[in-house]
């Protein structure tokens, strides 16, 4: 059994930071039921295609049924509300204001499910001055500080490859779910989980934090290079880059004894110690590549790892997913989809010994489950014919 299969979830969020949360949450095990507005999650418009199929929408959707239901309709609202008697969990990222606009928000589903754990993902969080305001992954980079402090120094703010704040704040609504779900099996007490993903990723500065409320020193950015500790960066080697990561004293001078064979610059003042490596880790990266441009990749990292120095390839995403210690971990699992056919996508970041997560069916079709949910809840097909000429549901 996995860990989380008498957990109900109700999803009625859309495109990426709430439907990851409960794609998680379905890993393991929840029962999740994803309702779609008329068209759809918006996520099923964003290509590629195949079979005319959004594969963007099927690589976040798995092990979740797909009803169709308008909640701007009373009838629609009403099936909803059958829905929500029964959930443990309902997780929606509309702007803040519109649940309750809709009477789908967290006091009217708790006056008649008071054990709901309602959890809402917004731009900016369901208080402040921003409240109110769409927010989106790039625009949390920019006003976190985070495109500040990413890129090359004195060149225009970079965002980071992934959308970094969408997954995160999908991430920070699983394990605050979580929490409160513990909360209700000790208490039978609901709660609602707000989070923003405007402030979802502040407090993964820990650096930053560190070095700014106790000197005031603002994080500008590093480029290659880590923060505070050196040589912590991409070197250029004969054929290309490695990472690099003496993160440690004891790295270093493994690196220096028994990769490169320069013991003497364990006596250079300049490299003494990890404070003093990073205030002049532009002469310490000189020195590092004027040696690593002699020989090629694949030796120098087979050099550090025989010296226990963490280094490692710059792959891009398709070396990555080839990578054979990732294909060993299960990273890249394989399903079939109704339309698709066998499709592939990432697994597992975490291995659970004795309830390991699983993929139970696909991503769905649009309202593929629309008719199997209304009849659990005794609707009849007549009266689904009656609710589809309404555009209730689909």
């Amino acid at each position: 059994m996995l860990p989380l299969t008498k957990m109900k979830v109700l999803d009625i969020s859309q495109i990426m930071a709430g439907p990851y949360c409960t794609m998680v949450l379905g890993d393991m095990g929840a029962d999740v039921i994803k309702v779609e507005k008329k068209g759809g999650d918006d996520s099923r418009q964003m290509g590629p295609y195949v079979n005319d199929e959004s594969t963007c929408f099927a690589q976040i959707n798995r092990n979740k049924k797909s009803i169709s239901l308008n909640l701007k309709e009373e009838e629609g609202r009403e099936i909803f509300y059958r829905l929500a008697k029964e959930a443990d969990v309902i997780v929606e990222n509309y702007r803040t204001g519109v649940a309750k606009k809709l009477q789908v928000d967290y006091e009217t589903v708790k006056a008649f499910n008071p054990g709901i754990i309602y959890c809402s993902i917004s731009g900016y969080g369901q208080t402040g001055p921003y409240s109110q305001k769409g927010g989106f992954d790039l625009v949390a980079q920019g006003m976190t500080g985070l495109m500040s402090m990413t890129g090359e120094p004195g060149r225009r703010p970079l965002k980071t490859g992934i959308a970094v704040y969408d997954i995160g704040a999908g991430i920070t609504a699983v394990y605050s779910i979580l929490a409160a779900y513990i909360h209700k099996m000790n208490t039978g007490e609901g709660q609602l989980v707000d989070v923003a993903i405007a402030e979802c990723g502040l407090p993964w500065f820990t650096w930053e934090a560190a070095a700014y409320f106790a000197e005031g020193t603002v994080p500008e950015p590093t480029g290659w290079r880590h923060r505070v500790s050196a040589p912590y960066q991409a070197i250029k080697v004969q054929d290309g880059y490695i990472m690099l990561g003496c993160a440690n004293q004891r790295t270093w001078e493994r690196l220096c004894h028994e990769v490169i064979h320069r013991p003497d610059l364990l006596e250079d003042p300049r490299f003494i110690t990890n404070h003093l490596r990073g205030q002049n880790v532009e002469e310490l990266e000189a020195v590092l590549e004027e040696i690593f441009v002699q020989d090629v990749r694949e030796s120098w990292l087979a050099k550090c790892d025989q010296a226990g120095v963490p280094a490692g390839p710059i792959n891009n995403f398709a070396q990555a997913m080839d990578d054979p210690h990732y294909q060993a971990r299960g990273m890249v699992q394989e399903m079939d989809h109704p339309t698709i056919g066998k499709m592939k996508t990432i697994g597992f970041a975490s291995k659970l010994s004795e309830t390991p997560q699983q993929i139970r069916r696909p991503a769905p079709l649009y309202a593929q489950h629309t008719d199997e949910v209304m009849a659990e809840l005794g609707i009849d097909e007549t009266r689904c014919e009656e609710l589809r000429r309404k555009g209730v549901i689909k």
